[in-house]
């Protein structure tokens, strides 16, 4: 999975997963038809590359006091922004677009766990544990 537009791909189908996860369970969430969640989920990448790091970076203490939860309150602002600019997208109000960001934000959280690769295996110490003469040592060094 290293070729880039293969994790763009598929960061945008875990997007696309979240975005219609909040459209069946958060009845203040509307999505009109397939096109509209494409034009969403491409929407909703491009303002998280370009302003959510702008964003991050003037409410940073902000961030701070809320312990995190304004990362949540910037994802729901990006919600609403996409909302006003996507017709057929429809979200009722800045609470329905936090429930929606928080969704969006488990979804990405437990796609990532699970295709997260596992760690390499530790490589042995130099000489495989064994003394100078190849024996087992019994020297721990420390």
């Amino acid at each position: 999975m290293s070729h880039p537009f293969l994790q763009l791909l598929i960061r945008w189908v875990v997007l696309a997963l979240g975005v219609t996860l909040s459209t069946k369970v958060l009845p203040g969430i509307r999505c009109q038809d397939l096109p509209t969640l494409i034009v969403v989920v491409v929407l909703l990448s491009f303002f998280n590359a370009v302003l959510r790091p702008l964003l991050v970076l003037f409410t940073l203490p902000f961030i701070v006091l809320t312990m995190g939860f304004g990362l949540v309150l910037i994802n729901a602002l990006l919600f609403m922004l996409v909302s006003r600019l996507v017709e057929g997208f429809v979200v009722e109000s800045f609470g329905w677009a936090v429930g929606g960001a928080l969704i969006v934000g488990v979804t990405n959280l437990v796609m990532n766990s699970l295709m997260r690769r596992p760690p390499p295996p530790p490589s042995p110490p130099p000489g495989g544990g064994r003394g100078a003469d190849n024996k087992p040592g019994d020297v721990i060094d420390v």
